[in-house]
């Protein structure tokens, strides 16, 4: 693997996981306002990102190369509104489909093919993800009241969690203990 590949990768492992943290902290803050379906969604956001993390952490270490772990930054841990919320999301994954991008013009010009598979993969991962915010953003855009944001959660708290994810509680506790 190039030098400047390397690097790109290591880093967006970093990104990766930060975005895990925003994510969990977002749920943190929606299960404090008895918000459980969208603090759900979140959660199950964040082991999205850990799983996308892992991705790319594993590519490096099949390409012989080590993975180096930088240290995370808290990036938010407050917000005004869910409309805030859900903003702050379709911005973030925005931010990671730039940084895709960034990876994916590196690959090419160092002509690293074994990478692209990844890369095309998360190119195409990151249309679903800003679309999954943007229409729950419109969605929150249109709620008049506070029966209409309950509906939402409601529905929002239907995404399936991956077969195993450690952030699920049901997971954690399966009997419910």
């Amino acid at each position: 693997m190039n030098k400047r590949v390397h690097e790109e990768m290591n880093v967006q492992v970093k990104h990766e996981l930060e975005s895990y943290y925003i994510y969990l902290s977002m749920a943190a803050w929606l299960h404090a306002r008895s918000l459980d379906g969208m603090a759900h969604w979140m959660r199950v956001q964040a082991h999205e990102e850990m799983e996308h993390a892992m991705r790319f952490f594993d590519h490096i270490i099949e390409r012989g190369e080590k993975v180096t772990l930088f240290d995370l930054k808290q990036i938010k841990t407050e917000w005004s509104s869910v409309n805030e919320i859900f903003e702050d999301t379709l911005e973030h994954e925005k931010f990671i489909t730039d940084r895709i991008h960034t990876i994916m013009k590196v690959v090419r010009e160092e002509n690293d093919f074994p990478s692209e598979p990844l890369l095309d993969w998360f190119v195409k991962e990151q249309i679903e993800e800003e679309a999954n915010a943007n229409k729950i953003l419109d969605q929150l855009k249109l709620l008049k009241d506070g029966t209409s944001l309950y509906l939402l959660d409601k529905e929002l708290a239907a995404r399936p969690w991956p077969a195993v994810s450690p952030i699920n509680p049901a997971a954690i506790n399966p009997a419910g203990a």
